[in-house]
């Protein structure tokens, strides 16, 4: 293959990956005139019939399929024998993208309704995705603009969770700065580490396990070498990372993960990704809302103890914290019944929200 048709081999990839999908397919008069309108290269059809045969030939070769095609026969007369003999040309080509509409669209609407990635970042990353197709797909880019503005936003992110994929695989340490809101004398949002009681800044050192995302959120599960628990950490709020040299504390000597992180569970306990004790709560609601229950709690870690024709009582083992704030949340149709220690907090914790409102 000589240099100019390892070029053109290249721009017919390339072709075909921008205007042909499953749903748009070309054949070699239209390959011809894109060559000639968009690259400027004039080739005859019988060069580009040669180097179509030569790419699908050599992927169909190497299990690894990019272009798909139909043969289509055709009839012609020998003018030596003046015999009716029949060809076989390829047409209808399309790239076979590794993702489908109905999946990029997905992805993008996820980016789209991210809490936590600036606006410029979802803009660059989507368009990134967008280049995944063809010139037929649709993003619908423009409605990124009606959703969340950017404020102080940290633009760190990526980089985040970067060296957070490498302390994890590599099972070392973390160091990092942990951020929150806050509103300046001028009344401005600003959004800084968080500092000691001498006001320097703190460092935050970590043996990280899991990235999940919860509640619309990156969360990171891990340790720190003080206490003996598992802590939640906003990817978004975190700053300054470092992967350090020391290696991590392994997760069977944290309380409670003596045989190893059960994620799932995990994930059911902490339905806000608080920190502290999970116990075992027993609740009453309407069977109307079950789907909504299921929703938060998952299927696998409810045990229904009762009904009647209209309430359901379930048991379920959740952090305390979240469930205080989630009993809060669906006040009006779910009651906790136990523990007492618990259905004390709540019924605090709705006298205080009564107060606000008198």
């Amino acid at each position: 293959m000589t240099y100019d048709e390892s070029i053109l081999v290249f721009n017919l990839l390339e072709i075909l990956q921008k205007h042909t999908d499953e749903n748009h397919k070309i054949n070699q008069t239209q390959i011809q005139k894109i060559l000639d309108d968009e690259y400027g290269r004039s080739v005859v059809r019988k060069t580009i019939k040669e180097n179509m045969e030569r790419i699908i030939w050599h992927y169909e070769n190497s299990s690894r399929k990019k272009v798909n095609y139909k043969i289509q026969k055709r009839n012609y007369t020998n003018k030596k024998t003046n015999e009716v003999e029949t060809y076989e040309t390829y047409t209808d080509f399309h790239y076979l993208h590794k993702f489908s509409h109905g999946e990029l669209r997905l992805i993008i609407d996820s980016i789209l309704f991210s809490k936590q990635i600036p606006s410029g970042q979802r803009e660059q990353l989507i368009g990134k995705l967008e280049n995944l197709s063809s010139k037929h797909f649709n993003s619908r880019m423009g409605h990124i603009q009606t959703f969340s503005s950017d404020g102080p936003r940290n633009h760190e992110l990526f980089v985040t969770i970067e060296n957070l994929d490498e302390a994890i695989s590599t099972r070392k340490q973390v160091s990092f700065h942990y951020n929150k809101y806050h509103v300046d004398e001028q009344s401005n949002l600003v959004f800084i580490p968080q500092t000691n009681r001498d006001g320097i800044v703190r460092e935050y050192i970590m043996n990280p396990y899991q990235i999940v995302t919860a509640n619309g959120h990156y969360y990171l599960i891990c340790n720190n070498d003080k206490y003996n628990n598992l802590s939640h950490y906003r990817l978004d709020r975190i700053t300054n990372i470092r992967v350090l040299d020391t290696a991590r504390k392994p997760i069977r000597k944290v309380e409670g993960q003596e045989n190893g992180l059960n994620l799932p569970k995990h994930m059911a306990e902490h339905i806000y990704m608080f920190r502290g004790e999970s116990v075992s709560v027993k609740l009453k609601f309407p069977k109307p809302l079950l789907s909504d229950f299921v929703d938060w709690f998952g299927t696998d870690h409810i045990d229904f103890v009762a009904q009647t024709e209209g309430e359901l009582t379930a048991r379920v083992r959740v952090n305390k914290m979240a469930m205080r704030k989630w009993a809060l949340q669906y006040a009006t149709n779910v009651r906790v019944l136990s523990p007492e220690s618990l259905v004390d907090e709540i019924r605090e914790d709705i006298r205080r929200a009564l107060e606000n409102y008198e």
